[in-house]
């Protein structure tokens, strides 16, 4: 099963079982250092030149700050190292045309809410957030030589995770985001299309807060 669905059912049966106990008081401040690797999804469009587009993952550091304006709802920035995407492009048969790099950052804003740990399992702490995705790239490449330029993209993000605290400010945290991805494709001046990545994207951090 994959952890996106491990944590998904792990935060619904949570939310079921919450107490009126705060989490986290408000003026909390917390931050997440780890990993996440981003995994798109499996189609991700076809060109106007009729050729599939088939992207890679990639999985880099990430760190992210969360401020708590009320008990248990927190504002989060995710930021993190460039992610680096291979790229093909083939035909109808499958066949491979040509193929391609890409590098991208991907800042994210999310509300959260964090719910209690009372009578959880270890004392863990579920969460939940939505927010919005701002997705820049660089240093496209193509493998014929042409000017390929990505266009950045905004979109939706959703974010799912539990909390496992082993010390009263620290935890070790385990989540799965959503962002929806979306770049149009330029090709030696000319729009050749949209790229759908759309990725999950599955991190694993250490998490303080002060």
């Amino acid at each position: 099963m994959k952890l996106q669905s491990l944590v998904l059912a792990a935060a619904a049966a949570t939310a079921l079982t919450m107490t009126t106990a705060f989490a986290v008081p408000a003026g909390t401040w917390s931050i997440a250092a780890g990993a996440h690797y981003v995994d798109p999804k499996s189609d991700n469009g076809t060109l106007d030149n009729g050729l599939s587009v088939d992207v890679d993952g990639d999985i880099q550091p990430t760190i992210s700050g969360e401020y708590f304006i009320a008990n248990n709802v927190g504002v989060e920035l995710l930021a993190a190292l460039p992610f680096h995407h291979d790229f093909d492009l083939n035909s109808a048969d499958g066949t491979q045309v040509l193929t391609g790099k890409t590098q991208h950052l991907p800042p994210t804003l999310s509300v959260q809410y964090h719910f209690d740990s009372d009578n959880m399992p270890m004392n863990v702490k579920p969460f939940v957030g939505v927010g919005v995705n701002y997705t820049t790239f660089f240093k496209e490449r193509i493998s014929n030589g042409g000017d390929l330029d990505l266009d950045d993209s905004v979109g939706v993000a959703g974010h799912v995770g539990l909390d496992i605290p082993f010390a009263p400010t620290e935890a070790f945290r385990i989540d799965a985001r959503y962002m929806d991805i979306k770049t149009d494709a330029t090709l030696d001046g000319s729009d050749i299309g949209e790229i759908d990545i759309s990725p999950w994207a599955y991190g694993i951090a250490f998490v303080k807060q002060f």
